[in-house]
């Protein structure tokens, strides 16, 4: 696989950025939905705390807290949310809030079914009745009621009171006292309309609240036109009752005008008494996106369904209506109605939002708790900050990836080429007569590629002086061998002649022993680096003192070379370094005789030990007098087979290993050695850096 390609690989894990960046949303989702716990926490329980302490607020009549849960029947009336028209049909009414009563009646079915709604102080009141045989009033049998009717019973003041609702033909209807007559009442303000249904009749009637008294019963009564059939009833009260009617539990208009001041909190306030049953409700309504000033901003909606199913959480439960009989159980309700503060998230897609927040608080009166309020809100206008957040941070980061993918593939591409030039070059050093060429492109570039080029050139410079060695080898030792092989030729061809002495003959034969003596001279010198280098990982090292070594090889020097003057110069009282104490010692030799083999009779050769200008090193040097080593020498001095001395008239082999030798040691001492020209230019420097020993 190709460079780019593996770049364009690993940039994939750039991808890691946008996966980072929806976890970060993650968080702030979580830690904002936590804001909004513990906010609308706090919004309920202020609500509940403005409510405490004013039972009225929930129950007119305040005689209705304590028989909680109600009476079995109670009526339960809705708020409507627009005006209703009394006209006979249930067109404005919501079928799922019928409550169905029934009887059997002669093997006839008797039913009726209801509903109940106020709004602005008035009650309105819905009956679908199933009988089969609907008989009207009949006025000439007698003024009272005589045919199907209506009973209403309420209780003012304590005492009931009856209406009665009855028609001789379908149409608009009034009531009519049905017994006692309590002052202050007129029955004529009920009023409705009375329709022919297929399986019966419907009753559309309204009344004022004020003359319900909070408290409602009724029953439908049934006549029949055939002979034998017997009377029946059915409604929430028997016919014959009188106690109190039922409760008619509705929304107190001072709860409502309490609840609209709530109406701008972005959330749906909620009250409910001891029996779970609404009192009062109020919604808030976003403003519309064309009310002047509205500034908020629509995600887009792919975004946004891309966010909500990152964010999508475990499932939550469905959120809880109000039923048909205005009844709403909840956890979070139940936990209010028993006195504490709870919360709880809902699923609430059907709504257009992914989570709705239900916050429920107490509400008491004297310490006891007489009803619950719920507060919620959905997630909707919390994640629309997310949601711009994270359209924000998809689109920054598939910029950034797009922007790190192509800077990676750019740079590959350099990259590439880069190390193409460089295989060129190393493919094309060597040339067609199989000889390693001398110009290797070094390149200035101070990453890693400029330094291998660089170690390239190094190496390919290193092997072509190598290779010159190795050509100019042949050469050296002829050279070298052609002296002892053409004295031993000629002491041969001197043998051979029959009229040579003996002393003749002795000498021929001493001067062939010299040149054999010269070649295996010759030979021992070209296998003595190698000999050292095995004797240099054989040799044990230890800790030693350089300044007892030093002074006694200077004596020995002074009485081996006695045709030169040994100087010893030391600064130092102490010197430990690590190594082999036997190695320096032919190190000191090999550069005390080269510089013998160089200095002139008479000439000081220096011995020296010093500390370095760091003070990590020890530098024991050797001096001579003489001719300067060339510029271009100096550091090709320590290579084997380099030799700077001119033919000598001693018989010594010099092949240009005894540096060599030097260098080998001094790097089994994790040193160095170099040379250098006398600043006056009259003599050479040859100095080992040897390491401190840290005691």
């Amino acid at each position: 696989m190709k460079l780019q390609r593996q770049l364009l690989l690993v940039s994939l894990l750039l991808l890691a950025l946008p996966w980072a960046g929806c976890q970060f949303v993650r968080e702030i989702e979580g830690t904002m939905r936590q804001g909004q716990v513990q906010s609308l926490q706090a919004t309920s329980q202020a609500i509940a705390a403005a409510m405490e302490d004013k039972p009225t607020l929930l129950y007119p009549d305040p005689r209705r807290a304590p028989t909680l849960p109600a009476d079995e029947g109670s009526i339960y009336a809705r708020e409507s949310t627009a005006p209703i028209i009394v006209d006979g049909y249930a067109d404005g009414w919501e079928p799922r809030f019928n409550t169905r009563l029934h009887t059997q009646l002669d093997n006839s079915a008797f039913a009726l079914q209801y509903q109940a709604q106020t709004r602005d102080g008035k009650l309105y009141l819905l009956f679908q009745v199933e009988d089969d045989d609907v008989v009207f009033h009949n006025p000439g049998i007698s003024r009272e009621p005589n045919g199907d009717r209506l009973v209403l019973q309420t209780w003012l003041d304590d005492k009931r009171q009856q209406y009665v609702i009855s028609t001789a033909a379908p149409g608009k209807v009034r009531g009519q006292f049905g017994g006692r007559r309590h002052p202050g009442t007129n029955p004529g303000r009920i009023q409705g309309v009375w329709q022919d249904a297929a399986d019966g009749y419907t009753l559309e009637l309204e009344m004022p609240l004020a003359m319900v008294g909070e408290r409602l019963g009724f029953f439908a009564i049934n006549i029949s036109s055939r002979a034998g059939k017997s009377l029946g009833t059915v409604g929430n009260i028997d016919a014959l009752r009188t106690a109190a009617p039922p409760w008619l539990i509705h929304s107190p208009a001072a709860l409502r005008s309490t609840l609209d001041s709530f109406a701008q909190l972005g959330a749906t306030v909620s009250v409910f008494d001891r029996g779970n049953w609404q009192l009062g409700e109020v919604r808030w309504n976003p403003p519309p996106k064309d009310t002047p000033g509205y500034n908020g901003e629509e995600t887009f909606w792919l975004l946004k369904s891309i966010y909500r199913s990152i964010l999508a959480d475990e499932p939550l439960p469905a959120l809880p209506n109000t039923d048909e009989n205005g009844q709403r159980f909840a956890d979070e309700l139940g936990a209010a109605l028993a006195g504490r503060a709870e919360s709880k998230w809902y699923n609430a897609e059907a709504s257009g939002s992914r989570a709705t927040l239900s916050a429920a608080a107490p509400i008491r009166n004297r310490g006891i708790v007489i009803g619950g309020l719920l507060v919620q809100q959905d997630s909707e206008q919390y994640l629309s900050l997310t949601d711009r957040a994270f359209s924000r941070l998809l689109g920054y980061s598939l910029l950034a990836l797009f922007i790190a993918s192509a800077g990676l593939l750019g740079y590959a591409s350099v990259l590439s080429w880069r190390i193409r030039q460089l295989s060129t070059a190393a493919a094309n050093v060597v040339q067609k007569d199989k000889s390693v060429g001398k110009h290797f492109p070094r390149s200035s570039a101070k990453d890693e590629i400029g330094e291998l080029s660089r170690q390239y050139a190094d190496l390919l410079g290193e092997l072509g002086e190598y290779n010159e060695y190795l050509r100019t080898l042949s050469s050296k030792l002829s050279h070298e061998l052609r002296t002892p092989i053409a004295v031993i030729q000629s002491s041969l061809d001197n043998l051979e002649h029959d009229n040579a002495s003996e002393e003749q003959q002795a000498t021929y034969v001493q001067r062939a022993r010299e040149g054999l003596t010269r070649l295996s001279g010759i030979l021992t010198a070209m296998s003595e680096a190698s000999r050292v280098e095995e004797s240099i990982h054989a040799t044990r090292a230890e800790v030693f003192d350089l300044v007892p070594v030093i002074t006694e090889l200077a004596s020995a020097y002074t009485a081996v070379y006695t045709r030169f003057e040994v100087q010893l110069y030391t600064w130092v009282d102490e010197a430990a370094v690590y190594g082999s104490a036997d190695l320096l010692v032919q190190a000191m030799d090999k550069l005390v005789e080269n510089a013998s083999s160089f200095a002139k009779p008479g000439a000081v050769i220096g011995i020296g030990l010093e500390e370095d200008v760091g003070g990590d090193h020890w530098l024991v040097w050797v001096s001579n007098t003489g001719s300067s080593l060339p510029t271009d020498m100096q550091n090709r001095l320590f290579d084997p087979m380099v030799s700077l001395r001119e033919a000598s008239s001693s018989d010594q082999v010099h092949l240009g290993l005894g540096l060599h030798i030097v260098a080998l040691i001094s790097t089994s001492f994790q040193g160095s050695v170099s040379a250098e020209n006398l600043p006056d230019q009259q003599g050479v420097q040859f100095t080992l850096k040897l390491p401190k020993h840290a005691n």
